[in-house]
């Protein structure tokens, strides 16, 4: 296994040959994955995870700045002596092979294949996902679970110091994922190797990672785990990103240290803002509850979520809209009016010019 350090990398793609003006996609990261460590990264799309993904593998040079495997720069370090695996949205296994050649590739190469069986045998045992019946055929006689079963098993049944995952699973019906998630974790745990894991499924990323990265054009907002995430966003972005369902948010000022918005507020804020400065108030479904003499509002929409045992409301008052967790055994319908609270203690303030968490 290997630690990966990112040193002010910069990466531009000029728009044309004869042009000076070129998109910059990835823009002066520095970062360190720690060896055995899994970094997911998150963000929209166009944000530049999957060329920060093809810049570790070595696929594309950096414009600037330093990659380096154990403290060696990447481009001293020869192709087949880094010891990469990628995972990609498609599978990318060779047509006309069958799956027992896709897997045994890396031994073959090296005339090793009499370690093949044991250790597909052992991948198999981990996942249950009977490894050895899909070794002989070839792609199209393969689901889109089954093809990326095999791209996971080529991987690892290799000598690897870094693996790369590109959106691995996003192909797949909800309850593949959730499976190909849950095998993928056993198969980590048994053989363990640093890892980059590109995604846009946030389910994805708290399951399989030590840690989550939120891009944002071409830069990290943050980067830490889940809960650090989850409970302290450094900024109104990653607030809003990140987290299911995702947060309100209600703009209004600050007055003698109390917010107050446009329907609602007088919570104490914890800054030393000027008085009628904006700040945006952002708190999570989950910190509504009803409450006989709240805020009367008129239910939109109801969504329950089954496994999650509750039932997200969309609820209009005084113009804004608010989303609700409530639980499942309370009955509301659409049309009706609900009164309700929320717990300040839960919110969280940001200022509203520049997006930075304040209190």
């Amino acid at each position: 296994m290997v630690s990966i350090t990112l040193e002010h990398v910069t990466k531009r793609f000029d728009l044309s040959m004869d042009s000076d003006q070129a998109i910059t996609a990835v823009n002066d990261v520095s970062l360190r994955i720690e060896s055995g460590e899994m970094l997911a990264v998150l963000g929209p799309s166009g944000c530049g995870k999957s060329t920060l993904l093809r810049l570790i593998a070595g696929l594309e040079p950096p414009t600037s700045g330093r990659i380096l495997y154990n403290r060696i720069p990447l481009q001293d370090i020869p192709i087949e002596q880094r010891g990469v695996g990628m995972v990609f949205q498609s599978g990318a296994l060779m047509p006309h092979w069958e799956a027992r050649q896709t897997v045994s590739f890396f031994y073959r190469l090296r005339h090793r294949e009499q370690e093949v069986p044991a250790r597909i045998q052992r991948i198999s045992q981990i996942t249950g996902i009977g490894l050895e019946k899909l070794l002989e055929r070839r792609p199209r006689q393969l689901s889109g679970g089954e093809k990326q079963r095999v791209a996971v098993a080529r991987a690892l049944t290799r000598d690897l110091n870094l693996l790369l995952f590109d959106e691995p699973f996003s192909n797949l019906d909800a309850k593949l994922r959730t499976q190909a998630r849950v095998e993928l974790k056993r198969l980590l745990y048994e053989f363990p190797v640093t890892s980059f894991y590109v995604t846009h499924d946030q389910d994805e990323a708290v399951a399989l990672s030590n840690r989550i990265g939120i891009m944002r054009n071409g830069k990290f907002e943050q980067i830490g785990t889940y809960q650090h995430l989850y409970h302290s966003p450094v900024n109104l972005f990653v607030a809003m990103f990140f987290g299911k369902p995702a947060m309100n948010r209600f703009d209004g000022v600050v007055r003698g240290g109390y917010w107050y918005g446009e329907n609602f507020g007088g919570y104490r804020v914890r800054s030393d803002l000027d008085d009628n400065s904006p700040v945006t108030m952002c708190i999570r479904p989950q910190h509504f509850y009803l409450r006989h003499d709240g805020i009367p509002g008129v239910v939109d929409h109801v969504f329950p979520h089954l496994a999650e045992r509750y039932q997200l409301v969309e609820v209009w008052l005084g113009g804004e809209r608010w989303t609700m967790a409530l639980p499942l055994e309370e009955r509301i319908e659409r049309g009706s009016t609900i009164y309700c609270d929320l717990n300040p203690e839960e919110a969280l303030y940001f200022d509203s010019l520049t997006g930075l968490r304040i209190g």
